[in-house]
């Protein structure tokens, strides 16, 4: 199953995004410096004692000034929230004190029945604070005072969150179930692509962005190979989602992409690849899932022979952080090529588990060492003593060197291209670990 979700609600400027953003530059945070993967999102993985989990900036719950629509409207924007995340971390203003919206969000808390974590912000003193007193009467506990602008108390706080925890959930699935999440931004075919695949109506279709505001789980078998697909709600650049409904459907998106093997990653044919693209696509990559290129509304595009080969190559340069994932270009609505993607997908699955005899692995990189030497710092040079696959899904291969520090990451890239040169892994990401390891003395 997903890691678990910890989306951070409460009214705006309460510090939200300040604790979001102090979590995210933290040391907790454990999303690795991949080069060019944007980094503008609202959400974050961290590790915090051994505890891994993906943190959720929800933006400030937008109440209407009319009192008789304070509770429709927070019932609205936060009860989706509340039901996809697995700890809600409700924020409230310690400066400012117990307001009405706080009260109205907090009654809605208790009735949801999630596990609240209570925080009170903008708080500097923590031993006996008056101004801690008033929040024990929104009746969800002990709140727990931090400074968001400052990382104080956050330590408690994250320690709060991480014992709320349930155990990890089984797969429902029999790992032969290949499981795929079609993702990307509002308005790009999903829904109409789940549709043909299933080979009916499951899926509302609308022109509306952000029509689709739930993942659902739907079964199918193509030429025996049983297949679980799972249609998500459109992700859209942070700025761009309205208060409401849509921007808590991204929650359940990030879950769905931490539960499939394969990704589909929908790209709007006649917008082109944006920056929203790539943020969608960036988490895909960091999440380690295999991964196929869905260019869709293809029958919309002008073409002549030469558009297929100029957007792959725009999609190249735009996506340099995901140059193994395979292209293809579809129409959800004529069905062109569509029949493609299951075999596709089957595909790209195999890559992603498939393994490496550790043999011939490192005589694939003695070779690559022989006609490219390894790189050289202060005189010392880096010398790759042996190597080993450790995992799958993604693939994971550790290399035992005699000092990590002076392995460049463009050397890294070169190792990495020579793998998929003898072994394929097309449409999955790499992982590589160094370890330090003494040199046997002869």
């Amino acid at each position: 199953m997903g890691k678990p979700i910890v989306a951070i609600v409460g009214r705006p400027n309460v510090g939200k995004s300040t604790l979001f953003n102090r979590l995210a530059g933290a040391r907790v945070a454990i999303v690795e410096d991949t080069p060019g993967v944007t980094r503008d999102r609202l959400y974050f993985d961290v590790d915090w004692r051994g505890q891994y989990f993906t943190v959720v900036d929800t933006g400030g719950i937008i109440l209407e000034e009319k009192p008789d629509t304070i509770l429709g409207q927070v019932r609205k924007q936060a009860q989706i929230a509340m039901d996809e995340a697995s700890v809600v971390l409700f924020m409230v203003d310690g400066r400012a004190g117990l307001t009405s919206e706080d009260e109205a969000l907090a009654a809605l808390l208790r009735k949801t029945r999630k596990p609240v974590v209570l925080v009170v912000n903008k708080i500097e003193q923590f031993e006996n604070n008056p101004a801690m007193y008033e929040f024990y009467g929104l009746g969800l506990g002990d709140p727990i005072p931090i400074s968001a602008a400052h990382g104080m108390n956050t330590g408690d706080m994250l320690d709060a969150v991480a014992a709320l925890f349930d155990e990890p959930a089984e797969e429902p699935y029999d790992p032969d179930v290949i499981k795929i999440a079609v993702v990307g931004r509002p308005n790009v075919g999903k829904s109409s692509l789940v549709n043909v695949i299933l080979g009916e109506e499951r899926s509302i279709v609308s022109a509306v962005p952000g029509t689709t505001r739930d993942a659902t789980d739907s079964a199918f078998t193509h030429e025996g190979q049983r297949y679980v697909i799972i249609d998500t709600a459109g992700m859209r650049r942070r700025g761009r989602v309205e208060a409401g409904t849509e921007r808590f459907s991204v929650i359940r998106s990030l879950r769905a992409v931490d539960r499939c093997d394969v990704a589909l990653m929908m790209i709007d044919g006649g917008d082109g690849l944006i920056e929203q693209d790539k943020r969608v696509a960036g988490y895909v990559h960091e999440a380690g899932k295999g991964v196929v290129l869905v260019v869709n509304k293809w029958d919309l595009v002008e073409k002549d022979q030469n558009t297929m080969r100029k957007y792959e190559k725009e999609l190249r340069e735009g996506l340099n952080f995901m140059q193994y994932a395979p292209t293809l270009f579809i129409s959800a609505l004529t069905r062109q090529r569509v029949a493609k993607l299951p075999e596709l997908v089957k595909f790209v699955s195999e890559q992603h588990s498939h393994r490496v005899a550790t043999s011939v692995l490192n005589d694939v990189i003695r070779d690559a060492v022989q006609m490219n030497p390894t790189p050289a710092d202060k005189g010392k040079r880096l010398k790759i003593l042996y190597a080993t696959q450790a995992g799958v899904k993604p693939p994971n291969f550790v290399l035992f060197v005699n000092e990590p520090k002076i392995m460049h990451f463009s050397y890294e890239r070169y190792l990495e291209n020579q793998i998929r040169k003898n072994f394929g892994f097309e449409g999955t990401p790499i992982r590589m670990t160094l370890r330090r390891k003494e040199e046997e003395s002869q």
